[in-house]
C-alpha cells in the first residue's frame, strides 16, 4: 500500500484527511467516507493505488468534453470507490464496491508506465480518470498524468468537483481538462442525494478555471429533484459569471441504482433548460443522453454558423479552423489541438 497525500496526524493516532471536502477524521484502523483510504498506525494509506477495474478507449465526447481535442480518443481508467453516495449513480457497482463488499478492494495491479504505454498503443491523445470520482485515486492519477505529459499525452478528470482546495491546486499542475458535475444548485439536493455539500463544488469550478484548466460542466436533470426553472436559471447564472464560454451539458436522467422509481427526463425539460442557459447568456449549451436531435452541435455564438456536427459520440469539425469560426473569424474558446 502507498502512503496517501493530504493528511495530518491528530491525537490518539487519529488522522485528518484533506484530500476532499469531507475532511474525514479517521481513527486507527478505519477508512474515510470513500472507503479506499485507511489509517494504518497513524499513516494514511491509499488502498487503490494501481488497482484498476476499468481500462477502456473512449471518444473524448463521452466524458463529455465538446471543446477539448474534438473527435479524438481518450484512454479511460478507474479504480473502485467514491467520496459521494449518489442515489442515482450509474456506476454504483464500482463506486460503492468497498461499501457493498465489507471493505474488499479489487482490481488489476497496473503501473503508471503500463497505463501510459497502453494509452500510446491505443492511439489516444489523452488519459481520462473517470467512471468513479478520480480524486479518490489521486496519487495514482497524478503519477500517470506526470508521466503522460512527458510523452505528449493530455490528462482529463471527470469529477464531482469535491476535492479540497489544496488538492485542486495540485491537480491543476498536471491535468489539462476537467468535466465537473454540478448535480443541482441546491444544498438540500446534495445532502439528500449525494451526502455532500454544494459550496465546495462551486468553489472548485471557479478555482480550476482561474488556474487555467479547461472546464466544462454537466448537470443531470432528474424530474422532481433539480428541474425547477428558478434553480436551473441560478445554476446557469453561476456558470455565466465564471465564464460565458464555459460549456454546459444538460443530460437526461434514466432510472438507475436507488432511483429506479423516478421517470426518465422528458426532452421538453431538456429543451427548457437549454433555453434558460442561452437566455442567461451562456454561449454553449448542449443536451446529452438523447442523440439524434441536433442539440449537441456547436454553433458560432456570433454568426450562427455550424462549427462542429455531432451524432452520438462522433464529431466532425465543419466550420472551425485554428480555433476560429471560418465564417466570421470569432475565436471559439476551447483546446482544439
Amino acid at each position: 500500500m502507498k502512503e496517501a497525500m493530504f493528511y495530518e496526524k491528530l491525537v490518539d493516532n487519529q488522522i485528518r484527511c484533506y484530500l476532499c471536502s469531507h475532511n474525514c477524521a479517521i481513527p486507527e484502523g478505519k477508512r474515510g467516507i470513500c472507503g479506499v483510504r485507511k489509517n494504518n498506525g497513524g499513516r494514511l494509506e491509499t488502498l487503490v493505488y494501481g488497482r484498476l477495474v476499468s481500462q477502456h478507449l473512449d471518444p473524448v465526447e463521452k466524458k463529455p468534453l465538446f471543446h477539448f481535442l474534438t473527435g479524438s480518443k481518450t484512454y479511460s481508467i478507474s479504480t473502485v470507490g467514491c467520496n459521494f453516495k449518489c442515489l442515482h449513480c450509474q456506476n454504483w457497482q464500482i463506486s460503492q464496491y468497498p461499501h457493498l463488499t465489507n471493505g474488499e478492494i479489487t482490481g488489476e495491479v497496473v503501473s503508471p508506465r503500463e497505463v501510459v504505454e497502453a494509452a500510446l498503443a491505443s492511439g489516444a491523445n489523452s488519459i481520462s480518470y473517470t467512471y468513479v470520482e478520480p480524486t479518490i485515486f489521486f496519487e495514482f492519477a497524478r503519477d500517470c498524468a506526470l508521466l503522460a505529459r512527458e510523452k505528449g499525452i493530455r490528462n482529463i478528470f471527470v469529477s464531482n468537483g469535491y476535492m479540497s482546495e489544496q488538492a485542486a491546486r495540485d491537480l491543476a499542475t498536471f491535468i489539462d481538462a476537467i468535466n465537473i458535475d454540478i448535480k443541482a444548485f441546491s444544498d438540500e439536493f446534495y445532502k439528500k442525494v449525494c451526502r455532500a455539500k454544494l459550496a465546495p463544488v462551486l468553489a472548485n469550478v471557479k478555482l480550476l478555471h482561474e488556474l487555467g484548466v479547461w472546464v466544462e460542466i454537466t448537470t443531470l436533470i432528474i424530474p422532481g429533484y433539480n428541474d425547477k426553472q428558478d434553480e436551473l436559471r441560478a445554476l446557469a447564472t453561476f456558470i455565466k459569471d465564471v465564464s460565458p464560454s464555459m460549456p454546459w451539458h444538460i443530460s437526461a436522467f434514466h432510472p438507475a441504482y436507488r432511483m429506479l422509481d423516478v421517470q426518465s427526463t422528458p426532452v421538453t425539460t431538456l429543451d427548457m433548460a437549454m433555453q434558460i442557459g442561452l437566455e442567461t447568456g451562456l454561449q454553449f449549451v448542449y443536451e446529452g443522453n438523447v442523440p439524434g436531435r441536433g442539440k449537441e452541435n456547436t454553433y458560432c455564438p456570433r454568426c450562427g454558423a455550424l462549427l462542429v456536427k455531432r451524432s452520438g459520440f462522433s464529431a466532425t469539425i465543419a466550420g472551425l479552423e485554428n480555433g476560429k469560426c471560418k465564417k466570421c473569424e470569432l475565436e471559439i474558446r476551447g483546446v482544439w489541438h
